[in-house]
């Protein structure tokens, strides 16, 4: 079928439209159509899909649907106003498309009532597997299309109604707050999602400005204003600049040759024109020196308060409980986290001494291996993915198979997954205690990568047996779901959400027993009063109250369990979309359709 990626260039005005063409602002709404059949009206336009409004020299991509239309509507800013628009069938840029030999091509789209777009058109053709081609492993006979990769929402730390989120820059950037260049390799430091403002995660909380972005003001924002108003606002001037200056709001290089930003008259602040309207009021107020003496204010105030409570208590200090917000990977902390060799081996158990003396006798204990990397005979690769690789290895000791999992630890700290790993780490230990868990042989380290010694399972996973079966018996299926059951249950009842529980991670073992593994999704300390919101989990496999928002438990784990049982039912997935919002508008709102040769125990089971 495959699909064409577009992407808006520029548009020429009419002189209807504006007086002077040069000052003319506008963006663009892109409508995508389907042709329905009704039989009251014959074939209409439906538009099924919300509207997109990409921005100038970015792109959007559209399946080849027949009969789908694409409405671009032209809007002046900062009205709205409808300019004009120009209606184009998919089939018709295709065309254009297939006149050049590379699938690419530049079209000029006549607006109605006047004007033109330029728009460029790429032509991508999906290729499917042929069945018939030698070397393919197997054959797909369900309704499952392929492996599905799980997703995580990238890390963002809230503060003063900022949005921050560690961020790699590819050009020189200094921070908003100390005005200090950002040094580093992997990501150097926090940028707003709102606002853009960019500072070091060392200085994010010290900025006191509310993001002027946001509409949610938090509370303690509120009785910060009320108890001092800070609305100073800058003197604003064009300004040419002869030399290499940089915003200090988003940090990066005022480029061009004249008149290339904003100065403030009064404190000689620099910033973008685009940055401007998100400028906060505080000319010539030094933000670092405020911020450190709210910040000793609120240390007086808090020993203040304890030396209050203690003298309430008799003199015991008052005991301290955790709140129950403290349970999300989403949580700010600014501890820095250092050498990684630091952390890695803070969790690990001290290495026993070879002897130990007790009244003058010595008891010698069992000495536990230490492995290395050295220790082991690489055989092949069983698998690649962004973290590394998956090698299936033997011990040269012992001839032992074993799977290694080799994460890069460059890779871990610029993708802010120290934490991450140390959860999968301290799981895969505590697997060793049920059977249904893949099981930890040892870990170790090197200087560049992390290697986690597990089990080797040569079964295959359950994804490569059903795309070979179709679908699994009810027996069958019974057998899978139990063990897989009292996994779930062994993770839940030490407070764990396994959150990534798919086909995929489910292995069979040489004796046909079933053993989860991957438990990098994993989330530790969850109770009643204690649940997690970072959304994450393999789009099929997520939950409703993950999509919308809300607060989860060990709940989610088991919609995933009613997804995957009814995969291994009927052979394909309980909800479709074409693409990613598609598939989550239909897991929170579509029913689940049951076909009519499924058992009635089976379709109450999946009901439930």
């Amino acid at each position: 079928m495959g699909f064409i990626r577009v992407k808006l260039i520029e548009v020429e005005p009419a002189s209807t439209w504006v007086k002077d063409p040069q000052s003319f602002d506008c963006y663009c709404a892109v409508h995508i159509k389907e042709a329905v059949m009704s039989a009251s009206q014959g074939i209409s336009l439906v538009q099924k899909k919300k509207t997109i409004y990409p921005e100038w020299n970015k792109c959007f991509d559209t399946h080849l649907y027949e009969g789908r239309v694409i409405t671009i509507v032209v809007l002046q800013k900062p009205t709205g106003k409808v300019v004009a628009d120009v209606s184009i069938g998919v089939q018709f840029l295709v065309d254009q498309c297939k006149r050049d030999a590379h699938g690419f091509s530049s079209v000029w789209l006549d607006l109605q009532p006047n004007g033109r777009l330029l728009v460029q058109v790429r032509h991508f053709i999906e290729v499917l597997d042929d069945p018939t081609k030698e070397g393919k492993p197997h054959e797909n006979h369900s309704g499952l299309t392929g492996r599905r990769g799980a997703m995580r929402k990238q890390k963002c730390h809230i503060f003063n109604g900022h949005n921050y989120v560690a961020r790699f820059f590819r050009q020189p950037v200094f921070c908003s707050v100390c005005t200090e260049f950002m040094w580093g390799f992997g990501k150097q430091g926090y940028q707003c999602t709102v606002c853009t403002k960019v500072c070091h995660k060392k200085c994010h909380d010290r900025i006191v400005s509310h993001c002027p972005g946001t509409q949610n003001v938090a509370e303690e924002t509120k009785k910060m204003k009320e108890r001092f108003k800070v609305d100073i606002p800058h003197k604003l001037g064009l300004t040419t600049y002869l030399r290499p200056t940089f915003c200090d709001h988003c940090g990066s290089m005022l480029y061009g040759l004249y008149k290339q930003g904003l100065k403030c008259r009064e404190c000689g602040l620099n910033y973008h024109k685009k940055c401007e309207r998100f400028i906060p009021n505080t000319c010539g107020i030094n933000q670092m020196m405020l911020a450190e003496a709210i910040a000793i204010t609120k240390k007086e105030r808090i020993r203040k308060i304890s030396q209050e409570q203690r003298q309430a208590l008799g003199g015991k200090p008052s005991p301290t409980a955790r709140g129950n917000n403290d349970d999300d990977d989403d949580d700010d902390d600014d501890d820095d986290h250092g050498v990684y060799e630091t952390l890695w081996d803070a969790i690990s158990p001290p290495v026993p001494q070879r002897t130990v003396s007790i009244k003058g006798k010595d008891v010698r204990r069992i000495e536990q291996p230490l492995y290395h990397i050295e220790d082991f005979n690489l055989l092949k690769v069983l698998g690649k993915g962004s973290f590394g690789k998956v090698l299936l290895c033997e011990l040269k000791e012992t001839k032992q198979a074993f799977a290694i999992k080799a994460l890069k630890k460059d890779v871990v700290l610029e993708d802010d997954d120290v934490e991450c790993t140390m959860v999968e780490r301290r799981i895969l230990a505590l697997a060793t205690r049920h059977p249904f868990l893949t099981h930890l042989h040892s870990a170790f380290q090197s200087q560049d990568h992390l290697f986690f010694v597990m089990e080797y399972l040569g079964g295959g996973d359950l994804m490569f047996h059903i795309q070979t079966v179709g679908k699994f018996d009810e027996t069958r299926s019974r057998f899978y779901a139990a063990e897989i059951v009292c996994g779930l249950e062994f993770l839940h009842g030490r407070g764990i959400v396994y959150r990534d529980l798919k086909l995929d991670n489910v292995l069979l073992d040489a004796d046909g027993h079933i053993k989860l593994a991957d438990f990098g999704m994993c989330k530790e300390g969850i109770s009643e009063s204690k649940k997690a919101t970072t959304f994450c989990g393999t789009p099929d496999y997520i939950a409703p109250e993950i999509l919308k928002g809300w607060r989860y438990d060990s709940a989610a784990d088991w919609w995933s369990f009613g997804v995957l049982l009814y995969e291994m039912l009927i052979g394909q997935s309980p909800f479709a979309g074409e693409d990613e919002e598609d598939l989550f508008d239909s897991i929170c709102r579509d029913k689940v359709h049951y076909p009519k040769w499924i058992s009635q125990p089976a379709e109450d089971c999946l009901s439930q």
